[in-house]
């Protein structure tokens, strides 16, 4: 069964409920991409034959992950395009690179009012039920391995005889991304190491937890041409 898409969320905005298993995530493909250097939008971007978008989407599916929320931009008209043909069947994702057989993403778009980050992701969280994932759509080597173990790490982080969970910031050791040879944007100190905010998150609670997981499907976000490049590199020695 193919994904469904539609253009409106029915969960109730804003609502919190921390019992609530992690099934839903929000996939943030705003970005018109012009660090790229080229006329094509940063979530069409192809690694290895495949838009980043789409590649994010098939980890997604390949993850616990039912429900996805995609918060294109005005600045992404293409991307908006693309995600909702996946109504006719096509460009749908495949799994990913893991071997388990996902059920079928429910899959709804929305565009943002492409004022940056802060304000897609509040559009995005206005039309699910935390706790959630949020997740970049600059991850081409994702996987749905890496989302089920951030799933599993929020259902663990609750505080001891209460049902509070902390929101959760996954990032990764800044020498992991400077061995790959990828670009580094922020960095913040994590226990006397210099890590890297990923991507992936999950918001749930108002307090913040920092996990860190030294992984390459992590630590690569394609912002720059060189990135790309390490991107398409890392798929095809993948293969």
């Amino acid at each position: 069964m193919g994904a469904r898409l539609s253009d409106g969320g029915t969960d109730p905005k804003g609502e919190s409920n921390a019992t609530s298993p992690v099934s839903t995530a929000i996939l943030l493909c705003g970005g018109r991409g012009s660090r790229l250097g080229g006329d094509v939008e940063k979530p069409l971007v192809e690694v290895g034959g495949k838009p980043v978008v789409d590649r994010v989407l098939a980890a997604l599916e390949a993850s616990r992950i039912e429900r996805v929320v995609a918060v294109s931009s005005p600045h992404t008209p293409e991307t908006t395009r693309h995600l909702r043909n996946r109504q006719n069947g096509r460009g749908e994702p495949d799994g990913g690179d893991d071997e388990r057989g996902p059920p079928a993403l429910v899959l709804e778009v929305c565009v943002g009012s492409g004022e940056g980050y802060v304000a897609d992701l509040t559009r995005g969280l206005s039309m699910v039920t935390r706790p959630a994932v949020t997740v970049a759509a600059d991850l081409p080597l994702l996987r749905g391995s890496d989302v089920d173990d951030v799933i599993h790490a929020a259902r663990s982080a609750a505080a001891p005889n209460t049902d509070s969970r902390p929101s959760l910031t996954v990032c990764v050791p800044v020498a992991t991304k400077r061995a790959l040879g990828v670009s580094v944007e922020t960095t913040v100190d994590h226990e006397g190491t210099q890590v890297a905010p990923t991507g992936l998150n999950v918001v749930a609670g108002e307090t913040d937890r920092v996990i860190v997981r030294d992984r390459d499907s992590l630590a690569v976000n394609v912002n720059h041409p060189s990135d790309l490049g390490v991107a398409r590199r890392l798929v095809r020695e993948r293969r």
